[in-house]
């Protein structure tokens, strides 16, 4: 649940600053709310479908090397987490500059107000499709399916209030602190995925090497337990891990952080007053 919980705030925080901006820039756009809102609830639709998709392709390998399944589903999920967190890190800034430069392209009369529904309904698509494939990685993972609703639920009832209070400007979070730590969360998320996908390609018997347990705290701190799956769906805690996965976890996480480093814009140097 808490898994589901981060990935679906941090998704709908995305797409909420892309509306806010659209928002704030068009303000006093006769019509604007009605095409903004064709734009979600089409990207709601376009993200639906993708789901659908899914779930039909999972239903038809249900029985059939259904551990390879999760394995693939998993480092799928890995990749686009990895892959999203280095895109952010590289072009949220300009992409919110670009956003608000079609607002205001609108409110001019340079562009029509088809404009805004096509660039909120990209934008409500690409984070809703994400949030689909990130979604079956974590029921991969073994998180039920119950579990999944509810936090994918919380996730989008606390990312659209947090949207909501920030556009109205009665929360004084700057986004920037609450996009870090949501990549923090996402970094141990998608070390989990891969960690869990190793575990299904031992089960498979795909994997055969580095397959013994570096460790044991089932005793202490069991999978099974609050708090133990509480770490699970967070981090990717096992209690009783293999050496591949330990390595494959630390991997991620360097990865990740190479990724993102190598991604970020570079910071302009401060002249000497």
């Amino acid at each position: 649940m808490i898994g589901a919980l981060i990935i679906v705030f941090r998704e709908v925080i995305e797409a909420g600053l892309i509306i806010g901006i659209v928002l704030a820039a068009t303000r006093g756009v006769h019509g604007r709310g009605k095409w903004i809102s064709l734009g979600v609830l089409g990207g709601v639709l376009g993200a639906s479908i993708v789901a659908g998709f899914a779930g039909a392709i999972s239903d038809a390998f249900a029985g059939r090397g259904q551990e390879l399944l999760n394995a693939a589903v998993l480092g799928a999920a890995v990749v686009m987490l990895m892959w999203h967190n280095a895109w952010m890190a590289r072009h949220g800034r300009e992409m919110a500059v670009e956003m608000f430069q079609i607002g205001e392209a609108v409110t001019e009369g340079k562009r029509p107000l088809t404009a805004l529904a096509v660039v909120v309904g990209l934008a409500v698509l690409r984070e809703g499709s994400e949030v689909v494939l990130f979604l079956y990685g974590i029921v991969a993972g073994g998180t039920s399916g119950s579990d999944m609703l509810l936090g994918g639920v919380l996730g989008i009832v606390a990312g659209a209030a947090f949207t909501g209070l920030t556009y109205l400007g009665l929360l004084a979070i700057p986004s920037r602190y609450i996009f870090s730590v949501t990549t923090i969360l996402i970094t141990l998320l998608a070390a989990g995925m891969a960690a869990q996908a190793v575990q299904y390609l031992d089960a498979a018997g795909v994997v055969t090497v580095l397959t013994d347990s570096v460790w044991d705290t089932s005793t202490w701190l069991p999978q099974s337990g609050i708090v133990g799956r509480a770490l699970h769906a967070l981090m990717g805690y096992n209690e009783r891990p293999s050496m591949l996965q330990v390595i494959v976890y630390v991997a991620v996480i360097a990865s990740m952080a190479v990724l993102m480093r190598a991604a970020a814009p570079p910071r302009k140097p401060v002249q000497a007053i």
